[in-house]
């Protein structure tokens, strides 16, 4: 340090600290940037992939008890979007849409009726999702909030998996992917917090909800007297027990079927 200091000589024969002394100070500040730089790297590292890791076991095991198959798709496609093939993650994409596909054919079959207007055969899997939130969703907001999520990750879906089918391959990077199968999850996420919230509403179905086509179906009843209990129901506004007692053709045994297997 001493000879540092008398390297700075003023005409009068001085020798000077100052210059020695903002040099240190400049060299102070910066390596405390940098040592700062370093910290804030090291503190919050691996922090956004560990809270998503949170959500993908939560819903990858919850998922397995549901439907190993759809599970598998899903955790395949995330495994797709690791790699630095292209064409994986192209194929992360196509995933992610038979997924949803499987996952509406799981918590709302394909029906030849409509619901709420909406068409909900074996091709509508968005609708036949946002059918499904309909009735297991009980705040307007929540419910409204979710269907515009499923509705916009449908969208965004076909167009993509459009693009594709064309061969534009250069829309279709790896970001793309990313926020495909990050979407799956944290619409996933929200359907099976829903079923997980109404357990009975999913196993059994409402009967004051119920298509003619669930009616026959479920209850192993011929179209006539399902069309009887869909008029009952217009016209008392809901169902109960006595109401269907009365109605033609349903004796003891359907009404034991009706009590097994919807919800009242």
């Amino acid at each position: 340090y001493a000879d540092l200091v008398r390297k700075k000589q003023g005409n009068d024969g001085t020798y000077y600290k100052n210059s020695l002394n903002q040099h240190i100070n400049y060299v102070r500040k910066k390596a405390h940037e940098l040592a700062s730089q370093i910290y804030n790297q090291l503190k919050f590292s691996g922090t956004v992939s560990n809270c998503f890791d949170v959500l993908k076991n939560a819903v990858d095991d919850k998922l397995l008890d549901l439907n190993p198959v759809i599970a598998e798709q899903l955790m395949l496609a995330f495994k797709a979007i690791s790699s630095d093939k292209e064409e994986e993650w192209s194929q992360a994409l196509t995933t992610c849409r038979r997924l949803l596909e499987g996952l509406a054919d799981e918590l709302y079959p394909a029906s030849k009726e409509k619901f709420n207007g909406r068409a909900v055969g074996q091709g509508q899997y968005v609708n036949r999702l946002w059918a499904f939130m309909d009735g297991a969703i009980q705040s307007e907001s929540n419910k409204d909030l979710a269907k515009a999520h499923i509705d916009f990750l449908g969208s965004w879906l076909d167009k993509v998996n459009k693009l594709t089918n064309k061969g534009v391959h250069a829309e279709l990077d790896r970001i793309e992917a990313v926020k495909s199968v990050f979407h799956m999850y944290l619409v996933v996420a929200d359907l099976l917090e829903y079923m997980s919230n109404t357990k009975t509403s999913v196993s059994k179905p409402d009967i004051n909800k119920a298509t003619l086509d669930e009616l026959e179906a479920l209850l192993n009843i011929n179209r006539t007297i399902a069309k009887e209990i869909v008029k009952a129901r217009v016209r008392e506004g809901k169902l109960d027990l006595d109401i269907l007692k009365s109605i033609k053709g349903i004796g003891a045994k359907t009404l034991s079927n009706i009590q097994e297997v919807f919800v009242l």
